[in-house]
Formats: C-alpha cells, structure tokens, sequence
C-alpha cells in the first residue's frame, strides 16, 4: 500500500488515541479518574488495531515505530512520514479537545517535579521539600522503562509465531496496565506525538519539559527492540 495511504491510516488513528484518552481525561477525569482513563487509552489502541492495523499497522507513537526499526519490523526509510503523520494527529485532536471543552486546563499534558500528577504543593509548602515526589529522573525512568515493556507487548504480541487475532487485545491491555502505573507519576506519555499535541496548546511548562517525552520514550523503545530481537530471534542457535 502507497505511503500517503498508511500516513493517513496514522493520523487517524493517532487523532483517536489522543482524543480518546485525553478526551476521557478532560471531558470525564473527575468521574472515571486514572482506572477509566487509562481504559480510554487502552481501548483507542485496541479498536484502531482492528481497524487500521491491516492499512498501516497501527504504530500511533513515534517511539513504537522507532521502536519495531530497531527490532528489525519497520524500514527506518519510512520513519519521517509516520512521525510526521503521527504528530499531525496528535495536534490535531489535542486542538479538538481544546475547542470541545468548556475548561480545557492542561488537556491532559505530561510534566514532572510541580507538574507532575501526584504533586501536592500544600505538602510540600508544609514538609519544605525542595524537591517533588516525581523529578526528571523518576519521570524519565518510568516513561523508559513503561515504554520498554508496553514495546515487549507490541513485538511478541504481533511475532508470526504468536497466536492470530489477538495481538490487539494485548496490546490494548498492555496500554492500559502501563497508564494504570505511569499516569500518577507524568500523566503518561510513552508516546512523544500524544505529548506533543496537548504541550503545543498548553504552552509554557509543558513546552519546557516535551524533552524528557521525546528522549524517554524513544530510549525505552529502542532498547525493547534490541532486547527483542536478541532473546526471541528464531535463527537456529550455532552448533
């Protein structure tokens, strides 16, 4: 299938990823709170599976993609046009969200230290904590770390030799255990295009700290296609 095709299998189903679960953030947060948002994210992935995953093969995530290069899935001659689609599709519907909601706040932006989830400014006023719970280095290596087993899910999940038809049923459950742990820490990235769409609009703090959802996310993935291509290679092992 022609790229512009698969481009745009991938914006659309990055749109429904990012206006699915940060949608069920902003519009629904108060009532379904983090077990409800993390199973808006878990679902956007597992529909567009199915839906788009036979079009593109419904990567949604830079770092996913980044990720099946360097597990020996994907041409890394076709990384721009995904991410770039990818992006497009985050922008767009952190941009929808914003002009839906009657009180956007931060559109479910990712951020650390202040910004971070699980930040209580009171306490910390009260203890005279200089630091947050959830620094850089806590967010980093949670976002890593998530993003490297949600790539496990992805690779072993759509190996040849796994069982066929439910690789997005895993990897939509496997989307939503890592939000279930992740979103108190940074809200969750684990994908720097859904990061990018709600930071653009956010401005500020949420621009300043994008880095550590594009470097982290990205190193995570990386690693688990290494490690992937590594333990669960089929070549016969030498005599």
């Amino acid at each position: 299938m022609n790229m512009s095709r698969r481009a745009t299998a991938e914006f659309i189903g990055t749109f429904w990823l990012v206006f699915g679960g940060c949608g069920a953030a902003v519009f629904a947060g108060g009532v379904i709170g983090v077990p409800g948002i993390s199973l808006a994210f878990g679902l956007t992935v597992l529909t567009m599976a199915y839906a788009i995953g036979h079009v593109s093969g419904c990567h949604l995530n830079p770092a996913v993609s980044i990720g099946l290069v360097a597990g020996g899935r994907f041409k890394s001659g076709e990384l721009v046009p995904y991410i770039a689609a990818q992006v497009a599709g985050a922008v767009a519907a952190a941009g929808a969200i914003k002009g839906l909601a009657a009180k956007p706040g931060t559109l479910a932006a990712n951020g650390f230290g202040e910004h971070s989830p699980s930040y209580d400014e009171l306490s910390a006023m009260i203890t005279g904590a200089s630091q947050p719970s959830y620094g850089p280095g806590a967010a980093f290596a949670a976002e890593a770390l998530l993003t490297f087993f949600f790539l496990l899910i992805i690779l072993g999940a759509t190996d040849r030799r796994a069982p066929a038809g439910f690789a997005p049923i895993a990897i939509g459950l496997g989307l939503t255990l890592v939000h279930l742990i992740g979103i108190p820490i940074t809200n969750l990235s684990v994908n720097p295009a859904r990061s990018t769409g709600p930071a653009l609009f956010v401005g500020g703090w949420a621009l300043e700290q994008l880095w550590l959802f594009w470097i982290a996310p990205i190193v995570g993935a990386a690693a688990a296609g290494a490690v992937y291509k590594f333990f669960a290679d089929d070549a016969p092992p030498a005599a």
